[in-house]
């Protein structure tokens, strides 16, 4: 008998539901950690045949931890399974891992790519990187339209230069320096 798996992830606790033969045979929580996740599947259905879960902020960890674990899972477009969930009379974290456990179970539903860890270092470097750089960008330009207030124009620079730049046209205006140095 093949059993299928719902999980409705959040980032404390993990909703389980176990469905075999149109039947849910197990539901409960446990943390939201994929190796405690997966212990529990291997414990309550040693016969499973698919494991859902929707996209979210979870889902490369615990879609490439349960690969590794040698879990059959399928992560899904949360769009297209809110459309189904939302059918549901009563909204809870159990029953939306029932209806995705039931949706494994019917092969209804729209199996998204996730990447890879290295992609997804390379596009948290890039994302980070410009973030800061933006960051620092507003940071400067918040000081120098500080100190024109008080007609202090701080001349072009970047980095260290800039800094000695404020420093140097703050070193008469202590008042000032209070509120620019930190």
């Amino acid at each position: 008998m093949e059993e299928y798996i719902g999980l409705d992830v959040s980032m404390k606790e993990t909703a389980v539901a176990i469905r075999r033969n149109g039947v849910r045979v197990w539901r409960g929580k446990c943390a939201s950690d994929p190796h405690i996740v997966a212990d529990l599947i291997r414990k309550r259905a040693p016969a499973v045949r698919r494991v859902v879960f929707e996209t979210g902020p979870l889902s490369v960890w615990f879609y490439h931890a349960f690969r590794a674990e040698g879990l059959p899972v399928v992560c899904i477009d949360a769009r297209h399974a809110k459309a189904a969930l939302d059918m549901a009379t009563n909204k809870t974290d159990a029953n939306d891992a029932d209806g995705l456990a039931h949706l494994a179970e019917v092969e209804f539903f729209r199996e998204v790519r996730v990447k890879g860890f290295e992609s997804m270092l390379a596009r948290t470097l890039v994302a980070a990187r410009t973030r800061l750089v933006h960051m620092t960008t507003e940071l400067s330009n918040q000081i120098r339209g500080i100190m024109k207030t008080f007609g202090l124009v701080v001349p072009a620079g970047k980095g260290s230069v800039f800094e000695n730049n404020v420093r140097n046209l703050l070193s008469s205006h202590h008042h000032l320096a209070h509120i620019v140095l930190p």
